[in-house]
């Protein structure tokens, strides 16, 4: 019997609340890190914006993998299959994942000197990689045990921990990079510390949430590592695809400037503030949907799916004319340089229109999730990224002149083209199975 539309809307905000806190909670740590950085100088700014231009591509693929256990296991539990074994294997695939993500970010830094970055910048940058290399396994040990909580609907905790974790680092990184009493200022350094203390204790406080909420057994199957690996290998690869083609911008620009990657990090900021809603509601129709595929209710997929990409498109309407009406007022929060509020706002503009087909997409891809058909989302951010906005980005940017303001004309045509291409293949998909 199909539900209406207020039940649909009532379970999806059900899981989807506690996630926009927790996902809020997340990137203003990160909007934490670049505001005390901009307080700091420019330049400290500069140097993380660089840093984590490198790193989060690196890391993020490592977190597409592991952002696979939740529509997995959901389907699981729509199986009728027993879940909770798997928290073991959990715990061990995202340990070897942060061990090679570790190595390959201590690999990148002998590699600053070849990027030439304005050279004051450089030791800064390395210092920063160096000690996020080793806050990995905190990373992937708060982010698998956070997926694998989602996964049975247990939302509250992980994600109200995460938004009291803004706080705790912000008054972590005024105390290291600025100093206080004996602890001198750390600048750039205090920021990687900051980050690394952040991480660890996220991870460690939601394992003994898990071990005092459920009982575990040690359970080993490979089956589960292949299902992983084959549904986060695509989910992990068009991110990194997303992620390096944002990041590139601050890279590419950045040997123009270091005003142009401290800009780009700002921006990036902003955008991914708001893109934690539609984010939130991307991991709840992903387990939803996922639920629903297992227990094989076409039904409440469909339901799930178009009322999930209404809600997040809803939001994102809003959120684009704040950006439009604001642009000064929202940059000025971050920075009082004159000379990086002038490259920002233009941009700002330009990001209202970003806002709507970056929250139509990010829904779209929570459907991909919930069908296991990833790959989907891994060809959609390939060609939209790699074969259209970095070319044109480079383009409009070097060509025609137009510096940072190009590429992000480049990122709006990619973004409507990644949800033409996801749009068509799923309504493909929902013909093959009689519910279009």
């Amino acid at each position: 019997m199909t539900q209406p539309v207020k039940y649909y809307i009532k379970e999806l905000l059900n899981i989807a609340l506690p996630i926009i806190i927790g996902n809020l909670g997340f990137i203003l740590i990160g909007a934490g890190d670049v505001l005390i950085a901009g307080r700091h100088s420019t330049d400290t700014l500069a140097a993380i914006s660089i840093a984590t231009a490198i790193t989060n591509c690196i890391m993020t693929f490592g977190i597409g993998l592991i952002v696979s256990v939740s529509p997995i296991l959901s389907n699981y539990r729509g199986e009728k299959k027993q879940a909770k074994k798997y928290f073991f294997p959990t715990l061990r695939f995202a340990m070897f994942v942060a061990f090679i993500v570790m190595l390959i970010i201590l690999g990148c830094i002998p590699l600053i000197d070849c990027f030439r970055f304005e050279p004051h910048l450089v030791p800064m940058v390395k210092q920063y990689m160096l000690i996020t290399a080793f806050a990995t396994f905190g990373g992937y040990l708060h982010a698998a045990v956070k997926e694998f909580l989602q996964a049975f609907e247990i939302v509250m905790f992980p994600n109200i921990l995460t938004f009291l974790c803004v706080f705790l680092n912000i008054g972590l990184n005024l105390i290291l990079v600025f100093g206080y009493g004996p602890i001198p200022s750390l600048g750039v350094v205090g920021l990687a510390i900051a980050s690394f203390i952040i991480r660890y204790f996220m991870g460690f406080v939601l394992l003994i949430y898990c071990f005092k909420q459920m009982n575990f057994s040690n359970y080993k199957e490979f089956d589960y590592y292949k299902q992983l690996v084959k549904i986060g290998l695509p989910i992990s690869f068009a991110i990194l695809v997303e992620f390096v083609a944002f990041n590139i911008v601050a890279l590419a620009m950045g040997r123009v400037a270091g005003i142009y990657a401290a800009a780009q990090n700002l921006i990036c900021t902003l955008t991914t503030v708001s893109f934690m809603i539609p984010l939130a509601i991307s991991n709840a129709i992903a387990v939803k949907v996922g639920f629903a595929n297992g227990a094989e209710n076409y039904i409440d997929l469909r339901r799930y799916s178009k009322i999930g990409v209404f809600i997040s498109l809803g939001f994102m309407a809003c959120s684009a004319l704040v950006f439009a009406s604001f642009p000064h007022f929202l940059v000025g929060l971050f920075t009082k340089d004159s000379a990086l509020i002038a490259v920002c706002v233009p941009i700002m503009y330009i990001l209202a229109c970003f806002q709507i087909f970056d929250g139509l997409q990010v829904s779209l891809s929570g459907i991909c999730k919930g069908i296991k058909k990833t790959n989907i989302v891994l060809l959609a951010n390939f060609v939209a990224y790699w074969v259209i906005s970095i070319p044109v980005g480079f383009v409009l940017a070097f060509r025609y002149n137009l510096g940072i303001i190009g590429f992000w004309y480049g990122l709006i045509v990619s973004s409507i083209t990644l949800c033409i291409i996801m749009l068509l293949m799923l309504r493909k998909y929902f013909k093959k199975i009689h519910i279009a």
